[in-house]
């Protein structure tokens, strides 16, 4: 009996002695960040949805639910950072019923994040592989498996909640309601070669907001009037795209190439016709909030909220620019030049598959470079290079706004775009930006201050 007493003795103490030093719930944040983990989850949704391709409006969507989820999972951790329940149509105050004593914040917004990437997502199995190597990156730093697993329970329930929220947004009922129309108005938009496809979410108005209070409450001015007469607005206005277009130098035609951000460019040669895929222009706009937060040194925190910001940002200024594309229907300007000037003029960019007036990526820039000049400031510099991927050289900025001044404008040099459906964009990109911050982040209390 005095053995077996000795016996249990002693594998009590190799079974203490034995137990890993599992790490602390700061050393897991503090991983997070020295890896930079969250970007790199931004980074392969926006690979994922390149290799999907989702419309611009669409992949706005497929961003901000993610990035809204894991603010509303790490939030509770930081005092300073208020929940965005009750400030965003339509969300309540999320109820969490698991246990939150043990799990870590930090790591229950990655894994939020990619449950609601996968969610919104056409190729599953890739958010699959890619949670499996975050899984095999967290035992690699020897966290507790009842922390993990506590991460994972809390972080499902987030996303159980943010994803019921999700889908009261309009968004399925849209996609069962008619096709843009296509009639023998002449000023009215009609699919643009070489593809001819027809328009893209003529119903996105209908998706409800985030933050402003309807689709039309930013209603810019109305195209001029489509008189094709020698001396009228509209006339003149078509000129311009059409001599800009024939006289584009070496930069202008960089400037245009790096904005492009078209998801679905058919290329032909001769009979043979086939498809490069790009990352979209709210893609290009999420990789540049990360190329500042890394350049400001954010936290993580910081981090998940700056993306949460501008994923808002993006996805009610695609609404409320797409309103007014479907309002006004106006004609490109490649298919005005070929029926009236020049039968085989084509532009430098393709043209994409909806409406002229006003220009995306005059509002989506505008309002997405208004919340980062907030959360940043003025004068923040930065080295864009989130086009290196796709063969294109980076660009250097003095700031957010001046980067957003150039996409605007890389629409005239790219022929697909009239001016005032730039200049016009960019003032409805800036009022959609600045409603936000009033809504937001005025008087809010919570946090970035370092960044501002």
């Amino acid at each position: 009996m005095q053995r077996i007493t000795l016996w249990i003795a002693a594998l009590c103490f190799l079974s203490v002695g034995c137990q890993k030093d599992y790490i602390s719930r700061t050393e897991i944040r503090e991983n997070i960040e020295e890896s930079e983990l969250y970007l790199q989850c931004i980074e392969n949704l926006t690979d994922i949805q390149v290799h999907d391709i989702f419309a611009p409006p669409v992949a706005a969507r497929v961003y901000a639910y993610p990035c809204i989820g894991a603010y509303e999972a790490i939030s509770p951790a930081y005092a300073d950072y208020a929940s965005y329940g009750n400030r965003l149509q339509g969300l309540g105050s999320l109820d969490i019923e698991v246990d939150t004593s043990v799990l870590s914040y930090d790591l229950a917004a990655i894994y939020t994040f990619n449950e609601l990437g996968k969610k919104l997502v056409f190729s599953e199995e890739k958010m699959e592989a890619w949670q499996m190597q975050i899984d095999s990156m967290v035992n690699s730093w020897q966290v507790d498996p009842q922390t993990q697993d506590a991460s994972k329970a809390y972080a499902t329930a987030v996303a159980d909640q943010v994803w019921a929220w999700a889908k009261q947004d309009n968004y399925d009922q849209t996609r069962t309601m008619p096709k843009f129309s296509v009639t023998d108005d002449p000023s009215r938009w009609k699919p643009t070669p070489p593809a001819y496809m027809e328009g893209i979410e003529p119903h996105w108005n209908k998706i409800r907001t985030m933050v402003i209070d309807s689709a039309a409450q930013f209603r810019p001015a109305a195209p001029p009037a489509f008189e094709l007469e020698e001396g009228t607005v509209f006339h003149d206005l078509v000129k311009e795209v059409y001599d800009v277009g024939n006289n584009l130098d070496e930069e202008q035609r960089l400037i245009a190439s790096f904005w492009d951000c078209n998801p679905f460019v058919m290329n032909q040669t001769g009979h043979i016709m086939f498809a490069t895929k790009k990352i979209t222009p709210g893609g290009h706009w999420m990789g540049i909030t990360g190329v500042a937060c890394r350049k400001a040194d954010a936290d993580l925190m910081e981090t998940v909220k700056v993306h949460s910001m501008v994923s808002i940002g993006l996805f009610d200024a695609f609404i409320s620019c797409w309103d007014e594309k479907y309002r006004s229907s106006l004609i490109r300007p490649e298919t005005v030049i070929n029926q009236t000037m020049d039968p085989d003029w084509l532009p430098a960019l393709q043209t994409p598959p909806f409406p002229e007036h006003t220009s995306g990526h005059s509002v989506i820039s505008t309002a997405a470079a208004v919340l980062l000049t907030e959360m940043f400031g003025d004068n923040f510099d930065f080295v864009d290079v989130v086009e290196v991927k796709y063969g294109l050289p980076e660009r250097s900025f003095n700031s957010f706004m001046e980067a957003s001044q150039e996409a605007a404008i890389s629409r005239l040099y790219g022929g697909i775009h009239y001016r005032p459906a730039i200049e016009d964009g960019v003032t409805q990109g800036q009022k959609v930006g600045d409603f936000i911050i009033g809504k937001l982040l005025t008087d809010q209390g919570e946090g970035l201050s370092e960044l501002r």
